[in-house]
């Protein structure tokens, strides 16, 4: 039997963050994970705004994994084939295993990481006791749950997931490549649907190294024969859909394969148990379209290991009290509440058709145009109107928990 005082279960974007801050704490950590190397999985594709990578910089080792992003420091806003404004941004894409992989680089050698899976977990207000497909055993005195969507574990503990969305948004990723030269006019490009009836909120294209990476996002059933087309003939698909696109991107080509995952908005109840804290997606999803992913996964990681784990661990004992603080934290529940409110205003601001809706489309688009201009006289105002809550710097998706921002 191995022991620690935390055990992280899953070593994905929390996880494996989780682990980073605990072992540079000096506190002792396994990080429990059945992949030494994170395998490619289509999820968060860039961070950008500068509310979530001032969250990200709260980790202690962000300027070394951005390093090895591609930066992108303007970004083209467009609608019905017209430029609206070339904003400066802060956006740094990457493919999630890569980023996974290079904040794993940042565990300290501390913190020992155990290949194999989690079969069961018990729990107690004194030690949690997790057993291993590879035969061990590791007693904790708490136990981190950062395992995203498998919900194996949940089940077993009585963790009740509430289904608040089923099939709320899609994701989807590809790459696009210019026909006839040798790159596209733009360095970044968010362009926003030319009618709410096409349910498609945006795509966003942004570099990832070399290529042209493209996140496309609708409001569709996973079964819509839409999908399907688009897996099939991508381009002619995208330019029935958006028609104007091609005047600001040119004539494109999609290369590789096209990746579509579909998300489902969920929280879990019944979580505050002694022994047991869930963070991420295990907790709760966010939407993609919104880009708030990162921001809750950085959240919820930098105020568990800054602030509560230091905490619990000074005294004996991991009841549920102690667990409840994390859960009723202000900063945690202020970010999970506006994620949640941005799902579901994104979803009507992109398709409603009713008056205040369109009102806020048109007010949207007529502001972005007016600080385009504003910006080519050389003046320089915030004029996005931020119906949308919380930062305007944080606006928007980039697939796969999918986060990024179209500003």
């Amino acid at each position: 039997m191995r022991y620690t005082d935390i055990a992280i279960i899953g070593g994905g974007l929390a996880g494996s963050t989780a682990a980073a801050m605990l072992g540079r704490a000096g506190i002792s950590a396994v990080l429990i994970d059945p992949h030494r190397d994170y395998p490619p999985d289509f999820r968060v594709e860039k961070i950008s705004g500068d509310t979530q990578v001032e969250l990200f910089r709260r980790t202690g080792f962000a300027e070394s994994v951005l390093r090895q992003t591609t930066f992108g420091g303007e970004n083209w806003i467009a609608r019905f084939g017209r430029l609206l404004d070339k904003s400066p941004s802060h956006q740094f894409g990457f493919h999630y295993h890569s980023f996974v992989n290079a904040i794993r680089a940042e565990i300290p050698g501390s913190v020992q990481t155990i290949c194999a899976k989690a079969l069961s977990v018990s729990t107690s207000a004194d030690r949690q006791k997790i057993t291993l497909s590879n035969d061990e055993t590791v007693s904790a005195r708490l136990v981190v749950l950062a395992n995203g969507l498998n919900v194996g574990l949940r089940h077993q503990l009585g963790l009740q997931r509430d289904i608040v969305s089923a099939g709320h948004s899609i994701s989807v990723g590809f790459d696009v490549t210019p026909v006839g030269r040798p790159s596209f006019d733009f360095p970044a490009l968010t362009y926003f649907s030319e009618r709410p009836s096409d349910r498609i909120p945006y795509l966003t294209l942004f570099p990832i190294g070399t290529r042209m990476r493209a996140n496309l996002f609708v409001y569709r059933p996973a079964d819509d024969p839409w999908l399907r087309e688009l897996r099939r003939a991508p381009v002619t698909t995208l330019n029935a859909a958006l028609p104007r696109l091609k005047r600001i991107t040119g004539a494109f080509d999609v290369s590789g394969d096209v990746k579509i995952r579909p998300v489902d908005l969920y929280v879990h109840g019944a979580v505050r148990q002694a022994g047991l804290v869930l963070v991420g997606d295990a907790f709760a999803t966010s939407c993609p379209v919104a880009g708030t992913g990162t921001d809750k996964v950085f959240t919820d990681v930098e105020r568990l290991c800054n602030v509560h784990i230091p905490a619990w661990l000074a005294t004996d004992g991991m009841d549920a009290g102690k667990i409840s603080t994390f859960y009723d934290d202000p900063v945690k529940r202020d970010c999970d509440a506006w994620a949640a409110a941005k799902a579901f205003d994104f979803r009507e601001v992109s398709t409603s058709t009713s008056p205040y809706w369109a009102a806020q489309r048109w007010a949207r688009f007529t502001a972005w145009s007016a600080q385009g201009l504003l910006r080519r006289l050389g003046r320089q105002f915030r004029l996005e109107p931020n119906f949308l809550g919380h930062s305007s710097s944080s606006s928007s998706s980039s697939s796969s928990s999918l986060s990024s921002s179209s500003t």
